[in-house]
């Protein structure tokens, strides 16, 4: 059974930083990239940074470019995000996704899109930041 869990959610002021974790089992780590994903309340799910398990390869949404950086233990099938700078428009909860693993622009294309193309999703956690 595949499972997705994330962690690491929580109430962070303006500035500051928090780092998602996603624990994946139920399937093989190298065949698949690892996309987060987030909705805040009322509005679309959008796309905010995949990584491919079998080399890193990386990509973000252009909002949290800079600020936010995607990284993965495969040796733990681990996937992290680390968020600096955070801001109250990222505010929302954030969701761990897993697709088959494509090439490099795969990425890039998940992470404008609402997810619709992904196989797995975890069941989200929750970060909330103040100003």
């Amino acid at each position: 059974e595949v499972q997705l869990v994330e962690s690491g959610g929580g109430l962070v002021q303006a500035g500051g930083s928090l780092r998602l974790s996603c624990a994946a089992s139920g399937f093989i780590f190298e065949d698949y990239s690892i996309a987060w994903f987030r909705q805040a309340p009322g509005k679309d799910r959008e796309g905010v940074a995949a990584i491919r398990m079998r080399d890193g390869t990386t990509a973000y949404a252009s909002a949290v470019q800079g600020r936010f950086t995607v990284s993965s233990d495969n040796a733990k099938n681990m996937v992290y995000l680390q968020m600096d700078s955070l801001k109250p428009e990222d505010t929302a909860h954030y969701y761990c996704s897993a697709g088959r693993a494509g090439p490099p622009v795969i990425l890039r294309l998940w992470v404008k899109s609402d997810g619709g193309a992904m196989d797995y999703w975890g069941k989200g956690t929750l970060v909330t930041v103040s100003s």
